[in-house]
């Protein structure tokens, strides 16, 4: 069970698939705005920091409802036309459109017993966001992340053996994001998350800072040109440098511990950034990650960010991980009832 953050005084619980509740505090309320694409605008010079750098300084989301992987039935096809755009986008809104009608369900069935997102500014249509018109994230003709090699397959379902039967021994067993260490989201590299997926770009000379709403953790880039840190030191999100090349910061990371396991990545995952100001509103993020142990090629992305009103809020997630302690708790209720029938039928 994962801990969620909503966005105002207001707490609830939200069901996460077949989980209990996740308990949360809200995030930035946002008025409802239709996905827009917005062109790169490749005359438009963008402005510039006190020290000369471009300025990706804002409050940023990278919410998007374009999907990481192409949908298999649109095979090598990268980018829908407007025309096809448009009717994709009324689809979404008429479905939005319903969705915050307050329907009426039948007693007993799945919709019944889910949450009115929109009580809590949750639903997708109450959020800004950034659009294009590709068809996935992923580009290139496949459009999906590429098979794992037979070896990282055979080390991720070793690692899932070695935990089954031994997920709720502790915390230290439980995923990163269920412990309030680090959401998958965050990277890098950074991926569009179901709802708070904003962010605070902060620039001083030879830095650059990025604050995500969701869970809060801040990615400190130094632009100086210092060297990576030496590879026997392994951070979570990694080790990031970065460079201007002309109106875009490239980022590299590496130094990744085996805990980050990107898409079933290992520590050897290297992932490279581009952040371009490519419109007074927008910023074009690209990533590409290669990992030797784990695909035998490089795979990118593109996403873009949308310029949104700020601030941004806290994302209250160990005050609220009660699922932590039940979830524990709870299977220690099942040992003791294991061990006294094991007792009993001893006797």
């Amino acid at each position: 069970m994962k801990p969620y953050c909503l966005s105002s005084a207001a707490t609830v619980a939200l069901p996460l698939l077949l989980s209990l509740a996740a308990f949360a505090q809200a995030p930035q309320t946002v008025a409802a705005k239709p996905a827009a694409t917005t062109p790169d605008n490749k005359s438009w010079t963008p402005p510039r920091t006190a020290d000369g750098v471009p300025d990706l300084q804002g409050y940023w989301t990278n919410t998007t409802d374009t999907p990481l992987e192409r949908p298999k039935d649109l095979g090598a096809k990268e980018f829908y036309t407007p025309e096809e755009f448009a009717a994709r986008q009324k689809r979404e809104e008429e479905q939005a459109a319903k969705r915050l009608e307050g329907r009426q369900t039948e007693p007993g069935t799945q919709a019944d017993v889910h949450y009115d997102l929109a009580q809590y500014g949750l639903d997708r249509s109450q959020a800004a966001e950034a659009s294009s018109l590709r068809t996935s994230l992923i580009t290139g003709p496949e459009g999906r992340i590429p098979p794992q090699l037979p070896e990282a397959q055979k080390r991720n379902a070793e690692r899932a053996a070695y935990n089954r039967g031994h997920q709720f021994d502790g915390p230290e067993n439980r995923p990163l994001a269920e412990r309030c260490i680090l959401w998958p989201n965050e990277g890098p590299p950074m991926l569009p998350v179901g709802y708070n997926g904003n962010m605070e770009i902060v620039q001083g000379p030879g830095y650059v800072a990025i604050e995500q709403e969701m869970i809060h953790d801040t990615r400190i880039i130094p632009t100086d040109g210092r060297p990576h840190l030496p590879s026997t030191v392994r951070q979570l999100m990694g080790d990031s440098r970065g460079h201007w090349e002309g109106n875009t910061l490239v980022v590299e990371t590496t130094n990744f511990t085996e805990r980050t396991n990107f898409r079933g990545s290992s520590e050897n995952l290297k992932v490279i950034e581009r952040f371009t100001r490519s419109g007074p509103n927008k910023i074009t993020y690209q990533f590409t990650v290669s990992d030797p142990a784990t695909w035998d090629q490089p795979w990118s992305a593109e996403i873009p960010m949308a310029k949104i009103d700020g601030p941004i809020y806290e994302y209250a997630c160990q005050e609220g991980n009660y699922g932590m302690a039940n979830n524990l708790s709870g299977a220690r209720a099942v040992e003791e009832k294991a061990a006294a029938q094991k007792a009993a039928a001893n006797k």
